[in-house]
């Protein structure tokens, strides 16, 4: 089993650390109703409750790690786990208890997507290439949630380079890892890439988690697992030492069981690196860190954009629309229908240029100065790596690696007009332009459709297509949260609030008002099918049993 191996190799560095015992390690017990409510608590209360004295950070973690060999089982989301976290935790506990001062999210474990370098474990991107690649590094952002007191519980698995390397792909399958289901309905997709970060989260399986997007890799799999997921502006979040996809579209991101969370790591990890360009203006555009009296009771004076263009034609996608837009306007907003918006009929291909031309250069720079003792150096070895490797197209092609390989040079007139056009098109002509027209200050859509079926012979397609704005946002590098909205089928869809670039504060303080009132929170059922919902079992079984 290729995942055992990975864990077993790359992860047991030390002697007697944690894993999940179907991996051969055996797990605490940890008394469940002793932790009690604080697994399911927000974080942002967990960290009071250690700071406090009445919780414990090593019994979080052992509470977490328990529940992950409980559950995780049936859903594979959590790829390895950090030996050293329980250490760390013992750690914290003793200094609280000596009285030493203790950062904003002390004790807290967090869950990592594994294109993200954490000095603990090796990153993979979920690539038999990079099962060595332990690096020793911690990514910036990483780095900024360990000053603040976060454990490093571990890796979540993803789809395999971030669902940038086949046209059939399958989201939430990585060589590695293998397959990610959805919590709520086993045979459904937990979307991607940020699989694992989201259906962990569903399950309640650490504190918090971190995703990354291109486009649609935090915000998908936040909706359809039914969590938070915070997409901020590119550029507000490092992203050195991050496997990278596209220069101009990738960002780190939250994933959480609610928006202040969300708030408070974005707050945390935001900031300038001089390694990153993109970062150079984030200084400035640092949200404050979410407080009681800075966080708003209600929305009078927001003017909300009601995108309908994209909103589909599923009717219980619509109820759950109509009755979230209610919910705002009984905050306080006023509505405003935005019924259609024009793009160039080369945006779809141009933007694909623009990411085929990105990750050719972008993974070279990686792959080449990567510390670890890696097989690969650049696309063309990991080709030809994949090429020789079984397991690796088992399931699906590599037709975007190849693509990429022959794609535009960054430094080509055919890739800058095509990033000219698209960061235009969804940004000046795009969010700019329908926020100012319609003088509304966010706009929403649905996040998109219900989960659809994992298919192994077709790749990901959703019957009812793919539906709401993040395209958009995540071509501008502009802020898009997600908040779980309701219940289609026994799985949740959410609500995408997007703003102006930088608006990363007001968007997170709109969206955490919105949650509040409105509520929604969809238990994970771990049904095989739906047709295994308690509602239906009598329906399908027939009358004459």
């Amino acid at each position: 089993m290729i995942k055992r191996w990975y864990i077993t190799i790359g992860v047991l560095l030390v002697a007697g650390c944690s894993l999940h015992s179907r991996d051969g390690v055996a797990v605490d017990e940890v008394n469940e109703v002793a932790v009690g409510k604080w697994l399911d608590s927000p974080a942002h209360q967990q960290v009071q409750a250690i700071k406090s004295g009445e919780l414990k950070a090593s019994s979080l973690v052992q509470g977490y790690l328990s529940r992950i060999n409980e559950l995780d089982t049936q859903v594979n989301s959590v790829l390895a786990i950090n030996p050293s976290a329980m250490r760390e935790a013992q750690a914290i506990d003793l200094k609280i208890a000596n009285g030493e001062p203790v950062g904003k999210l002390a004790g807290l474990p967090i869950l990592i997507k594994d294109n993200i370098e954490t000095a603990e474990l090796p990153t993979t991107a979920g690539s038999m290439a990079l099962m060595n690649n332990i690096t020793g590094r911690n990514a910036p952002i990483v780095e900024k949630l360990k000053a603040e007191g976060a454990i490093v519980l571990g890796k979540t698995n993803l789809s395999e380079w971030a669902n940038f390397r086949s046209e059939s792909s399958i989201s939430g399958w990585s060589a590695v890892g293998g397959l990610t289901r959805n919590p709520h309905i086993l045979s459904r997709s937990a979307c991607g890439s940020s699989s694992g970060s989201g259906a962990a989260m569903s399950l309640r399986l650490a504190s918090l988690a971190i995703g990354t997007e291109t486009n649609g890799s935090i915000i998908c799999p936040s909706s359809l697992n039914g969590v938070v997921g915070f997409k901020p502006s590119v550029g507000l979040l490092s992203r050195s030492h991050i496997v990278p996809i596209s220069s101009s579209q990738d960002t780190a991101g939250p994933m959480t069981s609610n928006v202040i969370d969300a708030w408070l790591m974005t707050a945390i990890m935001a900031g300038s690196d001089s390694d990153d360009s993109a970062t150079e203006e984030a200084d400035a555009h640092i949200p404050r860190t979410p407080s009681q009296a800075m966080i708003n009771t209600d929305l009078k004076g927001i003017r909300v954009g009601v995108v309908r263009y994209r909103q589909g034609d599923n009717p219980h996608v619509l109820a759950v629309y109509e009755k979230a837009l209610a919910q705002l306007k009984a905050a306080g907003a006023t509505l405003v229908e935005i019924n259609d918006f024009n793009q160039p009929d080369s945006f779809w291909a141009d933007s694909y240029t623009v990411l085929l031309s990105e990750f050719h250069a972008t993974l070279n720079d990686y792959l080449a100065t990567s510390p670890a003792d890696i097989p690969v150096r650049n696309l063309a070895d990991l080709i030809a790596f994949n090429n020789e490797n079984d397991r690796e197209l088992a399931l699906f092609d590599q037709s975007i690696f190849e693509k990429s390989l022959s794609a535009p040079n960054i430094d080509s007139s055919e890739y800058k007009e095509a990033l000219s056009l698209v960061k235009e098109t969804a940004g000046t002509n795009g969010i700019d332009t329908l926020l100012h027209q319609h003088n509304v200050d966010v706009l929403v859509a649905p996040s998109n459709s219900p989960s659809f079926l994992i298919d192994g012979v077709y790749g990901d397609h959703s019957p009812a297509g793919f539906i709401g704005i993040g395209y958009l946002a995540a071509v501008a590098g502009y802020p898009h949260l997600t908040v779980p909205a309701g219940e289609v089928k026994d799985l949740p869809v959410g609500i995408s609030f997007i703003g102006a670039k930088w608006q990363d504060q007001k968007i997170l303080s709109i969206g955490s008002v919105f949650e509040a009132k409105h509520g929604f929170y969809l238990k994970p059922g771990l049904l095989p099918t739906r047709f295994d919902a308690p509602a239906l079992r009598n329906v399908v079984s027939g009358v004459a049993n």
